[in-house]
C-alpha cells in the first residue's frame, strides 16, 4: 500500500486502491463490510494511517497500483460516470475489460466531445483537476450567432455570468461564416457548463464544443472512441517529478559527458586562455592538470659564413661542364658493325705504263 498521509479517511485508500470509487467505499463501509486493525467500521468518517491494516470483506487491502493516465476521445452522446441510472452509454462501456477501474479527470457533458483524460488515482485526478495546477483546458467551438474580437479579448479580465465569477478567459475568433462562429476558448477551471453559459452571456449559442487541449496532452488525431496511454516518464515530466527526483537524487542522475574541444573553436581559445593564466593545461572532462615544466628555449644555429675571395690570389679558369652521358635506350640493343673501306682510285699515269707495255714495241 502507498503512503497514507496521517489522519486520512479510509474510504479515500480504498479508492485509490482501485477496489471501487469513494462513495462505494462509505456505502461498503456502512454495510459493515470494512474492517481496520480487526475491528468493523461503523462510521466512514474514521481515519487512518500507514500502519493501519485495512480488510475488506475479510480480505487485506490489495497494493495500490502505480498512477496511470490515459487519452480518450470522448464522441458525443457519451457521458463520463461510472454508471447511469437512465441507463445511458458511458465512456467506460467501450473500455476493454482488462484494464484496471479508471475515473475521469474533469467533465464533458454528453453533447461535448474530444480529449477526456482517464487515470486509476483518484490523487492524481485531484491533481489535475485543481485549477491551481494552472493547466490550461482549450476548446474549439461552434455557435451560432456573431460575435466581435473586441467582446473576447475583454473576457481576459474575468467575467460573471448569473452571480458565479468566472476567470480569466482565453478568447479568440478563428472564423465567421453567415450563420456561425468558430472560436478557441481556453480556461483554466472547470466549471460547471462554464463554455457554454459564457457563449450564452455573449448571445451565441453553442452547437459544437470540442475539448482540443488539456494541460500538455492534446487530442491529436487520436480516433474516436480511441484510447491511448501516456508514457510514464513524460507524464512524470508534465507533473514536475522527474525535476523534483533530480533535486533529491541529483547524484543519482548521470551527467552528459562534455565534448572535447575542437582544434580553432571557441570553446578552445577559452580554456587555453584559462590555461594560460592558471598554469594548468584543462583535462577532457574538465579537471585542471599541471602543465608540464617548459624547457629552456635553445638559439637557433647560425649559418656557416660565406668565403670570401682573396685579392691577391689568381684568378680561376673556368671549367668547362661534361655533358652527362645519355642513359642507353629502352629498345633493343643495337650490334656494331665493321666499317667496309671504299677502294682508292688508281692514278692515271699507272694506267698508261701498263698499256704501254702490253703494246708491242
Amino acid at each position: 500500500m502507498t503512503e497514507i498521509e496521517k489522519g486520512e479517511r479510509v474510504a479515500k485508500v480504498i479508492a485509490r486502491a482501485g477496489l471501487c470509487s469513494r462513495r462505494d467505499a462509505e456505502v461498503w463501509i456502512l454495510a459493515g463490510r470494512v474492517k481496520v486493525d480487526g475491528r468493523v467500521l461503523a462510521s466512514p468518517a474514521a481515519a487512518v494511517t500507514a500502519e493501519s491494516r485495512i480488510e475488506v470483506d475479510g480480505a487485506p487491502l490489495p497494493t495500490a497500483a502505480a498512477p496511470r493516465l490515459f487519452r480518450y476521445h470522448k464522441p458525443r452522446g457519451e457521458i463520463t460516470t461510472t454508471r447511469d441510472p437512465q441507463g445511458r452509454t458511458t465512456v467506460f462501456d467501450h473500455l476493454p475489460p482488462e484494464l484496471p477501474r479508471l475515473q475521469a479527470v474533469g467533465r464533458l457533458d454528453i453533447n461535448s466531445e474530444g480529449l477526456l483524460l482517464l487515470t486509476n488515482d483518484g490523487a492524481l485526478k485531484r491533481q489535475l483537476e485543481l485549477p491551481s495546477s494552472g493547466w490550461l483546458r482549450r476548446y474549439r467551438v461552434r455557435a451560432h450567432g456573431r460575435v466581435t474580437a473586441e467582446r473576447l479579448a475583454a473576457l481576459a479580465k474575468g467575467i460573471t455570468v448569473e452571480g458565479i465569477d468566472y476567470g480569466p478567459v482565453e478568447a479568440s475568433l478563428d472564423r465567421q461564416a453567415a450563420a456561425n462562429a468558430w472560436l478557441t476558448i481556453g480556461l483554466r477551471e472547470g466549471k460547471h457548463r462554464e463554455v457554454r453559459k459564457i457563449c450564452a452571456h455573449l448571445g451565441l449559442s453553442v452547437n459544437r464544443l470540442i475539448r482540443i487541449a488539456y494541460g500538455p496532452f492534446t487530442l491529436g488525431k487520436l480516433p474516436k472512441r480511441a484510447l491511448e496511454e501516456v508514457e510514464p516518464r513524460r507524464l512524470r515530466q508534465a507533473l514536475g517529478l522527474e525535476e523534483k527526483a533530480k533535486k533529491k537524487h541529483g547524484k543519482g542522475f548521470a551527467k552528459a559527458k562534455p565534448k572535447p574541444n575542437r582544434p580553432g573553436s571557441r570553446r578552445g581559445f577559452k580554456h587555453e586562455r584559462e590555461a594560460a593564466e592558471t598554469g594548468q593545461e584543462p583535462g577532457r572532462r574538465g579537471r585542471g592538470k599541471p602543465a608540464a615544466a617548459s624547457k629552456p628555449a635553445t638559439a637557433p644555429r647560425k649559418a656557416a659564413p660565406k668565403p670570401v675571395a682573396r685579392k691577391d690570389a689568381a684568378p680561376t679558369k673556368a671549367v668547362p661542364k661534361t655533358a652527362a652521358p645519355k642513359k642507353p635506350g629502352t629498345g633493343k640493343p643495337t650490334v656494331a658493325r665493321p666499317a667496309v673501306r671504299k677502294p682508292t682510285a688508281k692514278p692515271s699515269g699507272a694506267r698508261k705504263s701498263h698499256a704501254n707495255r702490253r703494246r708491242p714495241s
